[in-house]
């Protein structure tokens, strides 16, 4: 049975508290009859719902004043297809619960992004990726769904069955249904070598594209301010390579003391004294330790990020990243304020979803950071004109601008996702007023 609290008992905010709400009421189901239950009660009495996994989303894509749902009672891997490596789990499953889900069976997530506290739904609505020319994000990998839909119906969907609404809830938004389970591509599990160093940024630069189709994961961050870049390649061996992960003393010191103590005492101190930035980069950027280690894949993707910050990310062709990166440096160093928090740089395999930013090209990503304490919205707008102005793709969990004239132009299948939507939820209960910006719905 699913559990109910009221308003009054309860209110919602996200991660990065860049969102929140008050919804009338939420509810905690525990089975999938139960959300189906809840979804044709609201559809027949015209109250809204949404869907919330992890809140780790910078937007108000979860946000309600009508009923928020979560999804944290169901869990779990439900089925492995030994053959296929195949393995489907419940929607509300943390990505970080995944790893060891799928161990026994000897299987692990192809890829990942540097944070697992999303859930699984969260992370395909959003289209969450990781980095590497090979490899897609997350809804590249999904095979199966099932769905609860806005009627109260339960339905599975592939890309032989129902293939317009697989199509368009591999990338849903939480516009379309909520993700009860979801069947994904696993790889025999394998370890990773990562190797970090600090590197000259102009030499990063010229040479990223074809570092990137060399390597199996390339990543950089950018200190602004800075002529710097650290560089993360990770390198894939088999599950039986020699174990040389990072040291317990060099954890403490090199992340938590430096990556996550320090660096939000620098960011703090920026924020009260902004002149104070530019040589607390510079500062930062000569300390950078160089790292080589090999680890179980997951504890390589992931990283420990303790500093809150607002994000705004798009997606661009892979071709455009030197001009993208140059005019995104000047942008930031034009900034009538210094900027303390890296830019991030990662890239993708192009997949074949409707709503994905990674759909039918390469992409190369482009992440811009500002310290939480600090008002963000004049910022991120002043360095999204770069983006826009190449078509980019915004990531649909971090923070954005755009609307629905804009995004139909640079996702060619948002037509179809759109009239799909229609027919599913023709009274908008899955709608709120972040969905109808992006959906025009």
């Amino acid at each position: 049975m699913a559990h109910q609290f009221s308003r009054g008992s309860w209110s919602w905010s996200n991660w990065a508290a860049s969102a929140s709400s008050r919804p009338t009421d939420v509810v905690l189901p525990r089975s999938d009859a139960d959300v189906a239950a809840l979804l044709a009660r609201a559809t027949a009495e015209g109250r809204r719902v949404k869907v919330v996994g992890a809140a780790h989303s910078f937007t108000d894509i979860a946000a309600t004043d009508g009923t928020l749902v979560s999804l944290d009672a169901m869990q779990g891997l439900e089925h492995v297809e030994a053959a296929t490596g195949e393995a489907t789990l419940r929607g509300g499953t943390r990505l970080s619960a995944v790893a060891a889900l799928l161990a026994p069976h000897g299987l692990a997530l192809p890829n990942m992004g540097d944070i697992d506290r999303q859930s699984l739904a969260g992370a395909l609505a959003t289209a969450t990726h990781g980095t590497g020319l090979g490899f897609t994000g997350f809804p590249g990998l999904v095979t199966r769904m099932r769905l609860a839909l806005p009627d109260g119906s339960i339905v599975t969907c592939s890309a032989t069955e129902r293939p317009e609404l697989f199509q368009a809830a591999r990338v849903g938004l939480g516009a379309i249904a909520v993700v009860l389970a979801a069947t994904l591509r696993c790889v025999p599990a394998f370890r990773l070598r990562a190797v970090e160093a600090p590197e000259p940024l102009e030499g990063m630069v010229e040479s990223f594209v074809e570092r990137s189709a060399a390597s199996d994961h390339l990543e950089f961050y950018w200190f602004p301010h800075t002529g710097t870049a650290l560089g993360k390649t990770n390198t894939r061996l088999d599950a039986d390579a020699p174990l040389d992960p990072i040291g317990p003393l060099s954890r403490l010191v090199d992340d938590e003391l430096l990556g996550n103590g320090a660096f939000a005492l620098m960011c703090a101190a920026g924020a009260k004294l902004p002149a104070a930035i530019p040589p607390l980069n510079r500062f930062a950027a000569k300390t950078l330790a160089a790292r080589d280690y090999t680890d179980e894949s997951h504890r390589v993707f992931v990283t420990a990020r303790r500093v809150r910050f607002r994000e705004m990310e798009y997606s661009l062709p892979l071709e455009a990243f030197a001009e993208v990166f140059g005019e995104l440096r000047s942008a930031i160093e034009g900034y009538r304020e210094p900027i303390s928090f890296p830019v991030e740089v990662r890239t993708s395999a192009a997949d074949d979803t409707w709503m994905g930013t990674s759909a039918g090209r390469q992409s190369v990503y482009f992440a811009v950071h500002r310290y939480a304490r600090q008002p963000h919205q004049e910022f991120l707008e002043h360095v999204e004109r770069v983006f826009t102005a190449h078509g980019g793709r915004p990531h649909w969990g971090k923070l954005h601008s755009r609307n629905a004239g804009y995004l139909a132009g640079v996702y060619p299948e948002s037509g179809r996702f759109t009239a799909v939507r229609d027919v599913i939820d023709p009274t908008g209960t899955l709608l709120n007023p972040y969905l109808r910006r992006v959906l025009g719905a």
